[in-house]
């Protein structure tokens, strides 16, 4: 097995050490001819709302015969809040900065990654694009697609901790906006008709609730394992679990999975999987788009939870029927499995991120950073997407009582990780999320995401 080309990323592999107080909030303003633009060049219109204070150098304000355009990818194509904090932030910098034009190109989030490792390597991608960190931002920064913001950024209430997942051998490549921490999303009503008195805290209060709600007609678990990274999660939790702290930095640094306990996290995804826990028709079901994916299937009190991401309740906001967020959804972490070398309190996250390209203008794309990194940016962002914000300023405004649980679980965690395949790469990552659905269709086995991942490995 060879090590990873990519650049070895700083703090042991990107382990997130966040502990964010509470939040929520809005806010954006008034402008001339801001506008947002989705993939097929169609046009959003301007709103008007207070104006956020913009925060950095200003340098392009500071010039009045600067100008600039910068184009921006961002991955909010769900409901219309999230665009709509585009439209009006956009209008709010152009107060400040009338020189510089703002381009908002939506994404959609399992569009995103493809669309932009193929738009980097033509040399036609964005000035600034949505960063997931780990080893995608290894692979950019050894590409040489991506500008090094050490100095250039200022977001004073942005902690050291939140910028670790995408730093790199001591050097910023990304604002964060987000800290996304995991586990699962559950419907209260359902748990309570199916007579389950409280969360699970091991995998077998996971199997029995299985079984009770399966007993009340309730699918148990909604599964998107057509887009297969939620499918993915599912392993990458079991390693969470069966897996040392030391021994997830290591794999993550010299892409090796052969400590044991990546095969018996795989073990014992087949063994639960094999209870048949998931919706019907998972294989085919998508996670987030429309009311017939997994997030959907919860938002319409279909299946009774969802293991996924801390974006999860706004995305299942989205999707039920008036459109407001679900208001007996509630939160637990994964669950310990026993015998396992992970620490049964260790948390998975993600921190999404925004990154200027290598040959972005400067100072426009610093410069817009550093106001989407201040607190009132940062709180409209979280509020839009139903997140924990990066900025800690921001987070102590959060109120949403489900992100309070999970910054709570966050907060009290021994360690929190990056993302498996976010760690991993594009590469292994997309080789162990194959694997996953494989083995959950039937076509695979425990043994075999270990070997598709040592394959990519070996393939660089």
């Amino acid at each position: 097995m060879s090590a990873r080309k990519n650049t070895a990323i700083s703090i042991a592999a990107a382990v997130i050490a966040v502990g964010l107080a509470a939040c929520s909030g809005g806010g954006s303003n008034p402008g001339s001819g801001a506008t947002a633009t989705d993939t097929t060049g169609a046009t959003a219109n301007t709103a008007t709302a207070a104006n956020p204070a913009a925060t950095g150098p200003a340098q392009a304000a500071a010039d009045p015969n600067y100008t600039a355009k910068l184009t921006v990818w961002e991955n909010n194509t769900n409901g219309t809040r999230g665009p709509q904090f585009w439209v009006d932030t956009v209008a709010a910098y152009q107060q400040i900065h009338p020189n510089v034009t703002l381009d908002i190109v939506p994404v959609q989030n399992e569009d995103m990654d493809g669309k932009l490792q193929t738009a980097l390597n033509g040399g036609v991608g964005p000035d600034m694009f949505f960063q997931r960190g780990g080893g995608w931002l290894s692979a950019e920064v050894e590409a040489g697609f991506v500008a090094d913001l050490s100095g250039a950024v200022n977001a004073p209430d942005i902690p050291d901790s939140a910028f670790a997942a995408h730093t790199l051998d001591g050097k910023r490549y990304a604002l964060p906006m987000t800290i996304l921490p995991g586990g699962f999303f559950y419907a209260k009503d359902l748990f309570a008709q199916a007579g389950i008195a409280d969360t699970p805290k091991t995998l077998d209060d996971l199997n029995q609730a299985v079984t009770k709600l399966k007993a009340a007609g309730i699918a148990p678990i909604a599964l998107g394992a057509k887009d297969a990274w939620p499918a993915a999660h599912w392993y990458y939790w079991f390693a969470l679990r069966e897996c040392s702290q030391d021994t997830l930095a290591a794999a993550s640094t010299s892409a090796d999975l052969s400590d044991p306990c990546f095969l018996k996290a795989a073990t014992d995804l087949k063994a639960f999987a094999d209870t048949k826990p998931f919706n019907d028709g998972f294989l085919t079901t998508s996670a987030q788009v429309g009311a017939g994916s997994s997030a959907g299937l919860v938002a319409n009190h279909k299946a009774a939870m969802e293991l996924m991401g801390a974006w999860d309740p706004g995305v299942i906001g989205t999707l039920t029927p008036d459109a407001h967020n679900l208001p007996d959804l509630d939160f637990f972490p994964f669950p310990s499995v026993p015998g396992g070398q992970g620490d049964p309190s260790a948390m998975m996250a993600g921190v999404d991120a925004f990154s200027c390209s290598a040959g972005a203008p400067e100072p426009a794309c610093t410069d817009f950073l550093n106001y989407l990194g201040s607190a009132q940016v940062q709180t409209a962002y979280a509020a839009a997407n139903s997140a924990i914000p990066a900025s800690t300023a921001a987070a102590s405004a959060v109120s949403d009582p489900i992100l309070q649980t999970v910054m709570s679980y966050n907060q009290k965690a021994a360690y929190v990780s990056l993302w498996l395949d976010t760690r991993l790469g594009n590469n292994i990552g997309n080789a162990l999320n194959s694997g996953v659905v494989d083995l959950l269709a039937a076509n695979g086995t425990p043994q075999g995401i270990i070997d598709a991942a040592n394959q990519a490995a070996q393939k660089g």
